[in-house]
């Protein structure tokens, strides 16, 4: 028992420890920023993401240290990662757009459906742990509703109850939807940011292939086939080719 005793005031000076050293790596890094030393704050950052975890201010403030840097490729990327954690944060946003701002490549995405899009920009405004709390909190509202028009008295508090507890459990199983395409995101391997400077895309996964357009450092691709070292790439205006794994970062969380 002692010894289970020792262990855990051992994880516990250690985990404080950790804390510790990981706050001075902050106050670093900031100062780091503040006197325009970015390559310095960006490696900083990268530390503390080893020995803190990932977080989205973490990200966002790595995105824009290499932003400063004038790293391009890397400046997205984080910011894309800093996005996936919290995905209705509009200064991330925000300085996604000025990062993008630097590519070579300015591409057309190609028209979506509106109301696609719409459910889109709704689902992004929370992260899925906060979908999740908000479709268990409307489903207890829901359950109250029901309760209410089993056994409320009058005719006006049943009609209220029941269009109210449909609405409820509507709006609950979108947020269950919403969680759950946001835990998905999280986990999606299907996009990427172009490393290299610049990148001939070929017609088939062979350097013998076709030369069909070229791409450059910064621009996200989503990710369709792979085979071999090679993975089949497609942009944002439909446009689709081969390229080889070496010229693209997966935005994905590690």
């Amino acid at each position: 028992m002692n010894n289970m005793k020792k262990i855990i005031l051992l994880i516990v000076v250690l985990s404080f420890g950790f804390s510790l050293f990981a706050q001075e790596l902050q106050k670093e890094a900031e100062k780091a920023y503040s006197k325009g030393n970015y390559t310095l704050a960006a490696e900083l950052y990268e530390s503390i993401l080893k020995e803190k975890g990932q977080s989205s201010d973490l990200y966002y403030n790595l995105g824009n240290a290499y932003y400063k840097g004038d790293k391009v490729a890397l400046s997205i990327l984080n910011l894309e990662r800093a996005l996936l954690l919290a995905p209705g944060d509009e200064d991330i946003r925000h300085n996604l757009e000025i990062a993008r701002l630097k590519t070579v490549d300015k591409i057309i995405p190609v028209g979506t459906f509106l109301l696609s899009d719409w459910v889109k920009s709704v689902q992004m405004q929370m992260n899925s742990n906060d979908w999740a709390k908000a479709a268990v909190i409307l489903f207890l509202l829901f359950v109250t509703a029901l309760f209410v028009y089993f056994f409320a008295g009058r005719i006006w508090m049943k009609k209220f109850a029941f269009f109210g507890g449909v609405f409820m459990l509507m709006i609950s199983l979108f947020a269950n939807y919403a969680a759950y395409a946001q835990k998905k995101v999280l986990i999606n391997r299907s996009y990427a940011i172009i490393f290299s400077s610049s990148v001939v895309t070929k017609s088939t996964p062979d350097e013998s292939g076709t030369d069909l357009f070229l791409i450059h450092e910064g621009t996200k691709v989503t990710l369709k086939d792979k085979v071999g070292d090679w993975t089949q790439i497609e942009l944002e205006d439909g446009n689709d080719g081969w390229i080889q794994n070496t010229h693209f970062e997966v935005i994905a969380l590690k």
